[in-house]
């Protein structure tokens, strides 16, 4: 079967890799997504394993159109007995950028109309209309003329892994933080530290990593379990798959922050994720204290302007950038922050950077060598 798997903006190409080494077919990057050829063995793999997918879809169905009763004929002839029950709920998520329709909810309701009278036609039943909690939620995208009819097997997004219990004002999505962590190229070859942690999201993301432990282990269901042709035993073959390569991790990851009140957040939030034997958790303010080891890798995520503003911004910046310079010797050092005007007052020399979104946070990840001597002595140092 054909998938789209999608995740956020700048992170495509690591999530190919992920697909490519679960064992997909056919990769080819999209914006905001990746599309495979694989079994249904892989829709649950993806769903189960993915640590940057979002969601699942499976297109069944693509036809053109040339006005908005095309839409409605495409639909009402597609066969949703196949994957449908009368007695079960369905609901229509839409994203359409067409001048047929004035806007995606018209559209949705078209789908939702066409879908009722399938079922009308062959039974003089329709199934009920779940927006909340539906057993199948149709995708509709509408490009121009194009039309892509799928069924979305993750329902609830993957982001929600499940852990989080509690999460400070702006917390990153786990599946950014899970995103970030991979683009710096960790493997859970040196300890992790976040001096800045907020509720614990890059930590407990870099926790699951460092520990095997796959990110759909805390939920408690998928889109695809409420399907017609669901396999269970399928499933429980890939969930046990997964569980046997669980380990103990390799290294330690700090996790600390200025607030006491962030990390009461972060211990509760690693304490759900099991692994408050992985992730050591402090109160601690990054600018006043060493490295908690020699060496390292460290991620942080400071606050942005639109948070402190102006000159005490560009200070604060300064001073990440001097603290990194004294204290973290014999580190990689990652920052991502929607600020990029500060992330000059670094005053550092990044050797990558990366564009990737926050929400609707347009943000840069930048990494720093902090070793001394020379570029090419760090990097043999690195590998």
């Amino acid at each position: 079967m054909k998938l789209i798997v999608k995740t956020l903006y700048g992170l495509e190409e690591v999530l190919a890799s992920e697909l490519t080494a679960m064992g997909a077919e056919k990769i080819s990057i999209l914006n905001r997504a990746v599309a495979v050829e694989g079994s249904k063995s892989l829709l649950y793999k993806v769903n189960y394993n993915s640590r940057v997918a979002l969601s699942v879809l499976q297109p069944v169905a693509e036809f053109n159109i040339s006005n908005q009763k095309d839409l409605y004929n495409g639909v009402v002839s597609f066969d949703w007995d196949h994957y449908l029950d009368i007695d079960k709920t369905y609901a229509v998520a839409a994203v359409v950028n067409s001048g047929h329709f004035p806007h995606s909810g018209y559209a949705a309701l078209v789908v939702k109309d066409a879908i009722a009278d399938f079922f009308r036609h062959l039974t003089r039943r329709r199934p009920s209309v779940d927006p909340k909690s539906p057993d199948l939620l149709v995708n509709l995208h509408i490009s121009n003329e194009k039309v892509t009819i799928s069924l979305d097997s993750t329902v609830i997004p993957l982001y929600k892994r499940g852990y989080r219990r509690e999460q400070s004002e702006a917390p990153l999505s786990e599946v950014l933080a899970a995103g970030i962590i991979m683009l710096t190229g960790w493997k859970a070859d040196t300890a992790l530290v976040d001096g800045m942690c907020g509720s614990g999201t890059i930590p407990a993301e870099a926790g699951l990593i460092a520990c095997n432990i796959a990110p759909g282990k805390f939920r408690k269901s998928f889109g695809f379990m409420r399907w017609k042709d669901y396999d269970a035993a399928l499933f429980r073959s890939v969930k046990f798959d997964a569980e046997k390569k669980e380990r103990k991790s390799p290294v330690k990851i700090y996790a600390g922050d200025i607030s006491s009140d962030a990390v009461r957040m972060t211990n509760i939030n690693i304490t759900e994720a099991r692994l408050s034997d992985t992730v050591e958790v402090s109160v601690r303010d990054f600018l006043q204290n060493q490295a908690p080891v020699p060496e390292g890798t460290l991620i942080i995520n400071p606050p942005y302007g639109h948070r402190i503003g102006g000159e005490e911004m560009v200070k604060f910046y300064g001073d990440i950038g001097t603290i990194l310079k004294h204290n973290y010797n014999g580190y990689t050092a990652w920052i991502l922050s929607g600020d990029k005007e500060s992330l000059k007052s670094v005053a550092l020399k990044p050797f990558r950077k990366f564009d990737l979104l926050n929400g609707d946070i347009e943000c840069r990840l930048q990494g720093y060598e902090l070793y001394q001597g020379s570029r090419k002595a760090a990097i043999a140092h690195r590998h």
